[in-house]
């Protein structure tokens, strides 16, 4: 990396008023050594309503703002509008419902120079509401981590990462437009990064905090998100299956439906336990519906304003 660079902050937005707190984070978040921030809001509306709001703030923000109007309702629109406005050396994205810790870019940045990964990951920490069941408070099921497989990073997501948009990679890669409605659209996004040739790195300090509204703190909720992570996956597990692969992958995910289902009953006196086997058999059900070729559920624009 040259002795000073630009990082680009991507916020994908749809109809969200907490997107003035994101914003506020930002100004107020620690401008990593040598480098030089701007912003860039793609507003995923029909009709450009967050303008109003990002010109309101324009004055308290201590970088370039870059306002992108990219109708409408599909998150891969908005998110591929960050890659195509970019003129940084890197990419951060961030949530429209999120805020950023103080030393975010800081810590992204340092893990990304400690490894040479091509993407960063950072952990989002959700914050429940006290009405909130105390079941979900307790085993925290909205906080985002990365999974590791054999040691790896496979796969990832856009509610907390940082891109060298230089790496092989990454030339050219945009999101699916045909996932931009239902999700997955960002696991599908570094699944194909990995499979080039990419590597992922976490930043554990890296933290963005998101808020879990009401809406979003029920059974019903998660098991909804988890089935349709499920979908992407084994949609992903088709695309590479061949020969006796297909029905191996259909057999093991109908297996681990049917002992998830069982340690659902078993657990039943431990909410966490329970609950937490309950939305591992709603993921590989999912994961069945992805390998039978079924239509994802949208989760985007307005099904999620619907859902709320």
């Amino acid at each position: 990396m040259s002795a000073t660079f630009q990082i680009d902050i991507g916020v994908c937005t749809f109809r969200r008023p907490e997107l003035a707190a994101t914003l506020r984070s930002l100004a107020a978040a620690t401008i990593p050594a040598r480098a030089t921030l701007r912003l860039i809001v793609a507003d995923n509306d029909a009709t450009p309503s967050a303008r109003a709001l990002v010109e309101e703030l324009r004055p308290e923000m201590p970088f370039e703002v870059t306002y992108v109007h990219c109708p409408a309702s599909n998150i891969s629109i908005a998110r591929n509008a960050c890659l195509d406005n970019s003129t940084g050396d890197l990419l951060a994205f961030i949530d429209d419902d999120e805020t950023a810790s103080r030393d975010w870019l800081v810590r992204l940045l340092e893990e990304a120079q400690a490894t040479g990964a091509d993407a960063i990951l950072g952990p989002v920490r959700a914050h429940y509401a006290p009405s909130a069941p105390a079941w979900m408070r307790r085993g925290d099921f909205h906080s985002t981590f990365p999974v590791w497989v054999r040691g790896e990073i496979r796969t990832g997501y856009t509610c907390n990462a940082l891109l060298r948009l230089k790496a092989p990679s990454l030339h050219s890669r945009r999101f699916k437009l045909a996932l931009g409605k239902s999700g997955g659209e960002d696991t599908d996004f570094f699944t194909g990064m990995h499979q080039a040739g990419g590597t992922i790195a976490f930043a554990q300090d890296a933290w963005v905090h998101e808020p879990v509204p009401e809406s979003r703190a029920s059974i019903g909720w998660l098991a909804k998100r988890r089935f349709r992570s499920g979908q992407t996956h084994g949609r992903l597990l088709t695309e590479k299956a061949s020969g006796p692969g297909y029905p191996l992958s259909l057999a093991l995910a109908t297996s681990k439906v049917t002992f998830c289902a069982v340690a659902t009953i078993l657990l039943l006196p431990s909410a966490v336990r329970r609950n937490r086997y309950a939305l591992r058999a709603a993921l590989h059900a999912g994961v069945i519906s992805g390998l039978l070729g079924h239509k994802e559920l949208e989760q985007y624009g307005a099904a999620e304003l619907t859902s709320q």
